[in-house]
C-alpha cells in the first residue's frame, strides 16, 4: 500500500511541476520552461529507482491517454512526436539513474545529492537533444534544447540538491517500506 501511495505522490509532484510554465521566446518559436524535469529528478531522489520509475511512468501514461499533465496542459501520445517528446521519455531514464545513486550512497551528502542532480539532468538533455536531433538536425538541436535551457538547468541542480539534502536531513532517503 505504501508503494501505490508513494507512486501516486510521485506522479502528483511531478504534475504539479508541469503546472510551473512559462514560454521562452527564441528566434519566433516558443519554447516551454517548467519545473518537471526539478520534479523528476527529487522524486527519483526521495523515493528510489523502482517507484520513482512508476511514478514517471504512471504520469506519461496520463498524458498519453488524453489527461492534460503535460507542460502548458498538453496531452496525448504526438506530444511525443514532437520537440519535447525526447525531454519527457528521457524522464524515465533520469528518474532511473536518480533513484538508483540515492540508494546506493548511505551518506547523503551535499556533493552526492548534487552529482546525482546533475547526472538525472544530463540524461533528460541527452534523450531531449537526441530527440531535436532526429526531429531538426544537430544545431538546431542545441539551439533549442540545450542553451537556451543550460541556465535554468543548473539552477534546477542546486535548487533539487538542496531540497533533497535538506529532505535527507531529516527522513531516511528513499523512503522506507517496511512496516
Amino acid at each position: 500500500m505504501k508503494k501505490i501511495i508513494l507512486t501516486a505522490l510521485g506522479t502528483l509532484i511531478i504534475y504539479l511541476g508541469a503546472l510551473v510554465a512559462f514560454d521562452l521566446n527564441l528566434n519566433e518559436t516558443k519554447i516551454p520552461i517548467t519545473g518537471q524535469s526539478l520534479a523528476v529528478l527529487v522524486v527519483g531522489f526521495l523515493v528510489g529507482r523502482e517507484i520513482g520509475f512508476l511514478a514517471v511512468f504512471v504520469y506519461l501514461l496520463l498524458g498519453i491517454i488524453g489527461l492534460p499533465v503535460f507542460a502548458k496542459g498538453a496531452s496525448g501520445l504526438e506530444v511525443f512526436t514532437k520537440g519535447s517528446g525526447g525531454f519527457l521519455y528521457g524522464f524515465l531514464f533520469a528518474v532511473y539513474l536518480v533513484g538508483v545513486i540515492s540508494e546506493s550512497e548511505k551518506n547523503k551528502n551535499f556533493g552526492i545529492c548534487l552529482g546525482a542532480m546533475a547526472m538525472g539532468t544530463a540524461a533528460i538533455l541527452f534523450f531531449g537533444i537526441g530527440h531535436l536531433t532526429y526531429l531538426y538536425g544537430f544545431e538546431k538541436a542545441l539551439e533549442y534544447g540545450l542553451y537556451p535551457f543550460w541556465k535554468g538547468a543548473v539552477v534546477k541542480i542546486i535548487m533539487g540538491a538542496v531540497i533533497v539534502f535538506g529532505i535527507s536531513r531529516f527522513i531516511k532517503v528513499p523512503f522506507s517500506f517496511s512496516t
